[in-house]
Formats: structure tokens, C-alpha cells, sequence
């Protein structure tokens, strides 16, 4: 049986507690190993599955994750939606330690991540202008509204290498980008999942300032977790309240955002990469 739906917990979001009817799903991916296996259970009626980002016990970089093994897997076991929960820094006054964003952009400040499932014989084009779905993050905003946490909608989110925080120049820098909050992780999630043809949003928790803010000048782990802990229950409250509301069927673009971007001829790609891809390009090439 596939399970349509997945989550994706970071920093201190490494379980959901309504989940029941659990099983540990090990998942083998043309691409390496996933961050851990899937957890898969029933939660609010519906079958999810449960992937924490950095591992079991925290114990993977941002820069050492395998993004491309972790979508695959999602791919694989037929997920269709992804709800990414992520730790932030804000870089806005209003944006405060606790609150929930649903961001609506990306700006990227990594260095050499792979973030395609393509090459090798095979060219694909997505469109990412907008790289959050839609009607996805709509549902997630309901949602945390629904669990009257503090919650923002729209905003980009920086992505940065890491796995050290900002300097003050940098963090200045970005605010005068006009830059709404800053993290390490959900921007290749995202660009893999477009590649995939799964809806993807992210509903990001603000643990601090960054180090912008004068009274908040130092950003510390001690800092981050409490906070973290501190609004873990209203985290795992919005995922489950976004994961009752999805509906059976989806309307939005991501469903077909490979139809248009392929770009390789059919007789031209690679057998092994067919082969390889075909969770992902297998109706394009039937």
C-alpha cells in the first residue's frame, strides 16, 4: 500500500506523537541511504511517513545530508505531498523566537549541493519560480491558524551553507535584502521535490534573531533547543491539522511539473538512467 503522505522533522522535530501503527520502513535508493528509515503510521486517519532529516540522535550535517537519497524515498513509497517542518533564524523584528513561518521564496547561498535528480543523459528544466506548492501552503497556514500558533504567510527563506551561523555582516546583509528568515536545509528538499512531482512546503519555527539583533547578538544551540522543545507541540499539532485537510486529489502544477521540462529525446536517454529514474520519469517514457 503506497503512502501518499510525508513529513520531514529537523532540529527537535524528531517524532510525531499522534503517530500510531508504526513501522521502521528501511528504504533503498538508487542514490545512497536515506537519513534514516521512514517511520510509517496512521496519523488523523491517514498513512504518513514519518523521515527525521538529521538522523537518528541529530547526528548528520546539513551540508552531509543526502537530499536526493531522502525525496527518492519519499518518491518511492508514493508520497504526494511533503510537510518539512525546519528550525529558523529570523531576520525581522516582527518574525519573533516561537512564531511559525510558511514561507512563499527562496534565496540560495549554498556552495556545490547536488539538488537534481538529473544528468547523465537525461536534461530536465523546472519551472521554480514558485517553489513552494501553493495550495499546500495554504493548508498549512489553516492549519496553524486552526492551532492558534503565531503564524506568518509569505517570506523567503535564505538557505545557507552552515553548518556555522551567520556573521554579523552577513546576517545584516540579508536584511537589507529584504531577507524574512534564515535556515540550511529546505531549499534542495524543495527543488528535489519539484523534480519529483510532490507538492512540498515548509513550516518553519522561529528559534531566534539570528545575530542581527542587539539584545540577541549570539545565536547558541542551548538557545535554539529550548526554544525548539518549547513549540515542538504546537509544530506537531499544525503538521497533524495540515495532514486532515489534504485532500485525495491534487489540482495544483507540481502533479505534472515534469510534463513540459524534459527536454532530452525519448531515443536519446540512457537505458540504466530510465531504469534508475523510474519512480520519477517512468510515465513520460511508457
Amino acid at each position: 500500500m503506497s503512502v501518499t503522505i510525508g513529513i520531514i522533522g529537523g532540529s527537535g522535530l524528531y517524532d510525531m506523537a499522534e503517530l500510531t501503527e508504526r513501522e521502521d520502513r528501511p528504504v533503498r535508493t538508487p542514490f545512497g541511504e536515506p537519513s534514516a528509515p521512514y517511520v510509517i503510521g496512521t496519523l488523523r486517519g491517514k498513512r504518513v511517513a514519518f523521515l527525521a532529516r538529521h538522523g537518528v540522535g541529530h547526528r548528520v550535517l546539513p551540508s552531509e545530508l543526502n537530499f536526493r537519497a531522502n525525496i527518492f524515498g519519499f518518491k518511492q513509497l508514493g508520497v504526494e505531498y511533503l510537510l518539512s517542518a525546519s528550525a529558523v533564524g529570523s531576520l525581522k523584528h516582527e518574525y519573533k523566537p516561537l512564531d511559525l513561518v510558511i514561507p512563499d521564496q527562496f534565496f540560495d547561498r549554498t556552495r556545490g549541493r547536488v539538488s537534481t535528480f538529473f544528468g547523465g543523459g537525461l536534461v530536465a528544466h523546472v519551472g521554480f519560480a514558485h517553489p513552494f506548492c501553493g495550495p499546500l501552503s495554504g493548508i498549512a497556514h489553516r492549519a496553524a491558524q486552526l492551532a492558534r500558533a503565531t503564524v506568518h504567510k509569505g517570506g523567503t527563506y535564505v538557505c545557507i551553507e552552515g553548518p556555522q551561523f551567520s556573521t554579523l555582516a552577513e546576517s545584516t546583509l540579508y536584511r537589507s535584502w529584504g531577507m524574512d528568515i534564515i535556515g540550511m536545509t529546505n531549499l534542495q528538499e524543495a527543488k528535489l521535490a519539484r523534480e519529483a512531482e510532490i507538492c512540498y512546503t515548509t513550516i518553519a519555527l522561529v528559534t531566534d534573531y539570528d545575530c542581527w539583533h542587539p539584545e540577541h547578538d549570539q545565536v547558541t544551540v542551548d538557545m535554539i533547543v529550548a526554544n525548539l522543545v518549547q513549540n515542538a507541540r504546537t509544530a506537531q499539532q499544525v503538521i497533524a491539522a495540515a495532514v486532515e485537510a489534504l485532500p485525495l486529489e491534487r489540482r495544483c502544477e507540481c502533479a505534472d511539473a515534469l510534463k513540459h521540462a524534459i527536454i532530452t529525446r525519448p531515443d536519446a536517454v540512457p537505458a540504466d538512467v530510465k531504469q534508475r529514474l523510474a519512480p520519477i520519469v517512468g510515465r513520460y517514457f511508457a
